[in-house]
């Protein structure tokens, strides 16, 4: 566990995402949960032994799975998201845990353990911004479309960090859930303005950053965006996409026994991408009738 400033703790080393934790005087409020119920209940012990208070807030900073799952093993007395993100939770089908224990259990001890998980849903939303205020604590809540229309920072200007949850990555590969991508790069090009307080960024997994560490980023999706720019406006069809992966795979580094899947995300946020084109065309095209 790493103290980026009084009283405001990352962990990095959990599986899948980084947990987040700010201290406020009469309790704790968290900013994401690991998925995996030993690893979310082993953040918790850590966290009692520095205040053994409890959870007053968890910040669901999207609405990727791997975010969704361990909140249940926290007692939060709130849990905060964006309305884009209840409303996809409200959405899910009835098999989502299931799914999630077969696609990250790797053992029969884990598929026990995520037997008795429960998905909770948020019982707080916002739309645009939010402030929590809690004793000793102002924390803002930012919506920042990025991986997915719910994505969410969470910004402590005063101490000049943010937990940018996925809108962030470090080293590979975005992961593009949503057609937003022109947002999320307006976003990202926000952030490395001099005006955003935001000296440690904590992204949604890998190591802490600064703001150098978004460039690779948004040059990622200009790529992308030029590309399957092109082709649809060649009149080619969405599979044709899959022609424009092997560019975009060199431009992180990744494992090559993961290759397939690596190229699979890629296409998925291609395909995302022409659709967001496609949608444009068919909005401005409807608003001049």
């Amino acid at each position: 566990m790493r103290e980026l400033a009084p009283g405001v703790f990352v962990e990095t080393g959990y599986r899948l995402i980084n947990a987040g934790a700010i201290l406020a005087d009469d309790g704790w409020v968290l900013v994401d949960a690991p998925p995996y119920p030993r690893d979310v209940q082993h953040w918790r012990r850590c966290l009692e032994e520095i205040a053994p208070l409890p959870v007053l807030a968890l910040i669901l900073t999207d609405s990727q799975r791997d975010r969704l799952l361990g909140a249940c093993w926290l007692g939060a007395r709130t849990i905060v998201a964006h309305e884009e993100t209840l409303q996809h939770m409200t959405n899910l089908p009835q098999t989502f845990l299931d799914s999630a224990s077969d696609a990250l259990a790797s053992n029969t001890l884990e598929r026990e353990q995520f037997a008795a998980t429960r998905l909770l849903m948020p019982n707080v939303s916002f739309t645009e911004r939010m402030q929590l205020r809690f004793s000793g604590r102002h924390i803002s809540l930012l919506a920042m479309t990025g991986p997915t229309a719910g994505s969410v920072w969470v910004h402590l200007p005063e101490q000049r960090v943010l937990f940018a949850g996925p809108s962030i990555c470090v080293d590979e590969h975005p992961y593009i859930a949503s057609c937003h991508t022109k947002d999320w790069l307006e976003n990202l090009t926000e952030l490395r303005r001099p005006r955003f307080a935001a000296d440690i960024i904590v992204p949604g997994r890998g190591p802490v950053v600064d703001k150098s560490a978004t460039e690779p980023i948004s040059n990622y999706l200009r790529v992308a965006r030029r590309r399957v720019f092109s082709l649809y406006r060649a009149g080619r069809p969405r599979a044709d996409t899959a022609a424009l992966v092997p560019e975009l795979l060199e431009m992180f580094p990744y494992d090559a026994t993961d290759s397939e899947n690596v190229q699979r995300r890629i296409k998925s946020g291609l395909d995302r991408i022409y659709e967001e084109f496609k949608t444009f065309d068919r909005v401005n095209d409807l608003s001049t009738r």
